[in-house]
């Protein structure tokens, strides 16, 4: 099929990351596997950032799931796992760089809180990844791992004024700035969310019509040119009315995630496509993932008899000893492997794992709050797009 091209124009101004000039949206990352070739791809076909998600990303290469399969030693089976995320992370990149053919920028999402952190930014820097965004955490040492890649654009993912501030200043003293960063609001946002506990979540400290201004004038605080440092809000701006909202307050573009997650290109299981479309906003709760965030995901049958159980789980948790149920080790904190009892109890990658594959009983389903633009419908990356940058929507049936 031929690759169509892409949309010309914006009512916003472009977006300025490097030495490219882009559509100022950018599809968010989501894993695992959600975001992987396909989407990033497509976004970036469109010449706006598309985003593939580094975690767990074998779960699309049949051979290295056979190469992965339960090994007797723990060990071997951690090893051979790390491998073939690094070689399903290397093919992800230079798939997705193909589909866009130069247009865009083909980014990574690296979570801050995986074991594998510093060696998906490493292997998404060889592999050709244009710019690394890293949330779930503070990505303080990034400047550093980047070093020998100085024209891979670095965006970290904060949440407020607080936080940047932070950056800003650690970073500087190692001599570079970020290329943009990411604003994403806990209180819309899908997967894990910027706050430290779930009471947080809502607090207005995160509101982006404080933290944007708050920002602004921290750059210039720190004798920075806020143009020179795109804001990119983040969280609940599947809506082209919110889009224009935020660059009323300063934003250079928005984030969106969930909308893209069920487009055609979107590289989950159909099923995937149709529970997220189906929820509706009381079916989508917040609970203490077990990587010590806490997470907003659908309302599903495993979710809701885990957190049937959670308070019962999180009590027992201290009496207990328990090794990772993959040997793998995902993430450098674990509730359930750690036997944290303020985190949560159970393996997310088991639960991420089934939803990907469409299995509606056994997965866990990631999702924004906010209302998706299309309603019930399934369309292409291309007409998100537009409907974002213009509010014209295609004709539905």
């Amino acid at each position: 099929m031929p690759v169509l091209p892409p949309i010309l124009s914006s009512p916003f101004p472009a977006l300025k990351i490097k030495d490219k000039s882009l559509l100022p949206i950018v599809q968010g990352g989501m894993g695992v596997g959600i975001s992987a070739h396909r989407l990033a791809g497509a976004v970036a076909a469109e010449n706006a950032v598309g985003t593939v998600a580094s975690i767990d990303l074998r779960c699309h290469h049949p051979d290295l799931m056979e190469m992965t399969r339960r090994l007797k030693n723990r060990e071997a089976n951690k090893a051979a796992i790390c491998k073939a995320n690094n070689i399903a992370l290397d093919r992800e990149i230079r798939q997705a760089r193909q589909i866009a053919q130069g247009r865009g920028l083909v980014a990574v999402n690296v979570m801050r809180a995986i074991s594998q952190y510093q060696e998906h930014v490493r292997q998404s820097c060889e592999s050709g990844a244009e710019a690394i965004v890293v949330g779930a955490g503070l990505p303080l040492d990034l400047p550093d791992l980047t070093t020998d890649f100085p024209r891979v654009a670095l965006l970290p993912i904060l949440s407020d004024e607080r936080g940047v501030r932070l950056i800003l200043k650690k970073w500087m003293r190692k001599g570079r700035l970020p290329d943009a960063i990411v604003i994403e609001h806990p209180a819309y946002a899908g997967g894990h969310l910027g706050a430290a506990r779930k009471e947080d979540v809502g607090d207005h400290r995160f509101d982006f019509e404080t933290v944007i201004p708050g920002v602004l004038q921290a750059f210039k605080d720190l004798g920075l040119e806020s143009e020179k440092i795109p804001l990119i809000p983040a969280g609940g701006l599947g809506l082209h009315d919110k889009v224009a909202r935020m660059f009323g307050l300063g934003a250079a573009a928005v984030q969106v995630g969930t909308a893209f997650a069920v487009t055609e290109e979107g590289d989950a299981h159909p099923e995937f496509k149709k529970v997220l479309i189906g929820a509706a906003r009381e079916k989508i709760v917040e609970f203490m993932s077990c990587a010590g965030l806490p997470a907003r995901a659908v309302l599903t049958p495993w979710l809701e008899k885990y957190l049937s159980r959670e308070s019962h789980l999180m009590k027992a948790a201290e009496q207990r000893s328990h090794q990772c149920t993959l040997a793998w080790d995902c993430l450098v904190s674990c509730g359930l492997r750690d036997a944290n009892p303020k985190h949560g109890q159970f393996c997310i990658d088991n639960q991420l794992l089934a939803a990907v594959r469409g299995d509606v009983d056994k997965g866990l389903f990631f999702r924004g709050k906010s209302a998706l633009p299309f309603g019930s419908a399934i369309r292409h990356v291309r007409e998100l797009i537009q409907y974002l940058l213009t509010g014209e929507k295609p004709q539905l049936a």
